[in-house]
């Protein structure tokens, strides 16, 4: 069994455990009354990485420790700012199969083995109010670290750490490190022992990887040019994917969404910017990216129709509920939620996963650059979101023209997905085309969102038909399900009133020739 917590802490160079002159500035920070003496503790930690330090690599750590309170293994995922997740799991003598499981988009399943072993000396202070409730605990480590590779090196290092307590107010951090630096305390160079103790113990040979692009790079490092605004793009949202991976894997609130748009914008991109990274190498990693996100699509769409209907039920008057509706609903969606996340689990677990992580790497490595990515940004990218533009245009007008009914349905729902195109687009040429491209990123966001409300009334209707008819053959008053169902028909039919004004908007001829400038 895991334990997650939240680590907000911040890292500070001291000279000398020895020397305490600055601690009495520390009862002199709002809403600390007193530092409080706890006992000293020894630890003990070993750190596991792949041979190439992928863990390390992407901000991440897995230790087991001994010694203090909190013995055992942990794993450590970046957080926005100076916070982490940290994920424990018991003492055992191997890495236990959750925390692999959780490592695994960043280790591509390589082997995990011990790379640094960290002794520290600490000890402990506690800050706390006038109450005596913590607010933050202070640490002075002296520090051994021992390489566990073939060339055993050592390093000695002396470190202090702030870390807030739960529901304490991160604004302490600030006035604790404006009372450090006061003592001349300030921050350490590293964001985490095993980083110092890599640097410092570790020799590496790897050299960075040549370009395949065929130029001298600018391409790829040039903010100017179109090739690297893509790649940036590509990289940030390729990171993403890594990060949401564990989240997912723990079924955490909204990560499955997270992670179908991350893969929808990749898949995106690679679409709208092919004239910068050439399709022969890009169609399979977009065929394996829409393979993933329908994979995870299940269990994201059930989420949104869950949360949907148990809205509306418990909006209705309770007269108008008749029969054991709102059980029957949950029901129904334990037994798809399950199916639908045991599918987003196996889709990770497979190394179709793994090769399709391994493959978005090899792109940014050596991105397979065409003749336009050493073109100015501005040009190329406008001309690639005008593109889906047009596109958008043409089923915007095919849908608009039919009658209400199951192909203008179709028809909406293919416009969405257009919709989204463009969108994704505008955010890839931000950075370059600036305003004009938010601006029009923003009014295509409206037209998507009332086309999404629209097709999640499409399959709330089924969802519906098919409840109304279980409850009807179990002998339940099939009254309510009617009702729900007029009631999506209603928010389609007000959806289709929105759009004509919405898609003036963002149709303007205006807006569009601000971006060809």
């Amino acid at each position: 069994m895991v334990q997650s917590m939240r680590e907000t802490e911040r890292k500070y160079e001291v000279p000398s455990p020895a020397d305490t002159s600055w601690l009495p500035e520390l009862e002199r920070v709002d809403g600390v009354a007193a530092v409080v003496d706890r006992s000293p503790e020894e630890l003990d930690a070993v750190y596991y990485d792949t041979d190439d330090l992928r863990l390390s690599g992407s901000s991440a750590v897995l230790r087991r420790r001994t010694g203090g309170a909190d013995a055992g293994w942990h794993l450590k995922l970046p957080l926005s700012g100076d916070s982490r997740e940290e994920i424990r799991s018991p003492l055992t003598d191997t890495v236990p199969d959750a925390l692999l499981d959780l490592t695994r988009s960043r280790t591509r399943g390589a082997e995990l083995t011990p790379v640094v072993r960290i002794r520290s000396t600490r000890q402990v202070r506690h800050l706390v109010d006038a109450d005596g409730t913590l607010r933050a605990e202070l640490c002075v480590d002296s520090v051994r670290a021992e390489s566990l590779r073939v060339d055993g090196r050592h390093a000695a290092w002396n470190e202090l750490e702030v870390e807030l307590a739960e529901d304490a107010d991160p604004a302490l951090l600030d006035a604790v490190e404006k009372k450090l630096r006061k003592k001349g305390i300030a921050r350490a160079h590293s964001p985490s022992k095993l980083v110092r103790a890599l640097d410092e113990t570790v020799t590496t040979t790897a050299e960075a990887s040549d370009r395949s692009d065929g130029s001298d790079g600018s391409a790829v490092r040039d903010p100017e040019l179109a090739g690297a605004q893509v790649l940036a793009y590509v990289r940030e949202q390729i990171r993403a994917l890594t990060a949401l991976d564990p989240a997912v894997r723990r079924d955490r609130p909204d990560a499955v969404h997270k992670m179908r748009v991350a893969c929808r914008r990749l898949r995106s991109c690679l679409r709208s910017y092919r004239s910068v990274l050439d399709r022969d190498a890009t169609d399979e990693i977009r065929r394996e990216l829409k393979w993933l996100a329908g994979e995870l699509g299940a269990e994201r769409d059930q989420e949104v129709l869950m949360e949907r209907l148990s809205g509306e039920i418990e909006a209705l008057p309770g007269e108008l509920v008749l029969g054991p509706v709102a059980a029957r609903l949950r029901v129904w969606n334990v037994v798809d939620s399950t199916e639908s996340h045991l599918r987003s689990l196996d889709a990770l677990g497979s190394r179709r996963y793994l090769d399709l992580l391994d493959s978005l790497d090899a792109l940014v490595e050596r991105p397979p650059l065409r003749a336009k990515a050493a073109k100015d940004a501005r040009k190329v990218l406008a001309r690639a979101v005008l593109k889906e533009y047009g596109r958008l245009a043409g089923r915007m007008t095919d849908a608009l023209e039919l009658s209400p009914g199951p192909e203008r349905d179709v028809a909406l729902h293919e416009a969405r997905k257009a919709a989204k195109k463009v969108r994704y687009a505008t955010e890839v040429a931000r950075p370059a085309l600036g305003k004009p491209a938010k601006r029009l990123g923003k009014r295509v966001k409206a037209v998507q969102k009332v086309l999404g409300d629209h097709q999640d009334s499409v399959v709330a209707r089924g969802a519906l038909r098919d409840l109304a008819v279980v409850a009807q053959t179990a002998g339940e008053a099939g009254f309510t399900w009617g009702l729900l169902y007029g009631t999506e028909q209603a928010r389609a039919q007000n959806s289709e009133r929105e759009l004509p004004a919405l898609w003036d908007l963002a149709s303007a001829p205006g807006l569009r020739k601000k971006l060809d400038r």
